[in-house]
């Protein structure tokens, strides 16, 4: 069971900064290939830009051409919250944070093996936490 964070929109507001804020938020998205972390390879763990949860491991992600950040699969079940999307004239699946809302991204069934399922994520919803490869504990522990 995770444990949720909950704070008012005025408190998100001035603990993050504006464009972190928009998109975690208010549902923004940051224009493809403008992520700092699309390129990102070095092994690690990616966490929730607005409460630090772990959301997704390096080994997961892999290069879609879409322009953001994906990967295979979340860090482990119930970190991420799906929901139904029909903004914008589509129907998608929305990715939030189960321990704090903050919005991700979003799910779609073109993946590459094993699991078909692409996480496209905001850079701004992220926050990488290099590990080294070898003689790390579970990556999933939370960081002391």
């Amino acid at each position: 069971m995770v444990q949720e964070v909950s704070k008012s929109e005025q408190e998100w507001r001035s603990e993050l900064p504006p464009e972190r804020f928009h998109v975690l938020r208010e549902k923004g998205t940051e224009p493809a290939f403008s992520g700092a972390l699309l390129d990102e390879h070095d092994p690690g763990l990616f966490r929730c830009a607005a409460c630090g949860a772990v959301l997704f491991r390096s080994d997961d992600k892999f290069d879609s051409g879409s322009g953001w950040p994906s990967f295979t699969r979340a860090v482990d079940e119930g970190v991420i919250v799906e929901h139904e999307d029909r903004s914008h004239g589509m129907i998608r699946t929305e990715i939030t944070c189960a321990r704090c809302g903050g919005h991700l991204g979003h799910v779609f069934p073109d993946g590459p093996k094993p699991t078909g399922l692409r996480y496209c994520v905001n850079s701004l919803s992220l926050e990488f936490e290099p590990t080294e490869r070898e003689g790390q504990g579970d990556p999933a522990e939370p960081a002391h």
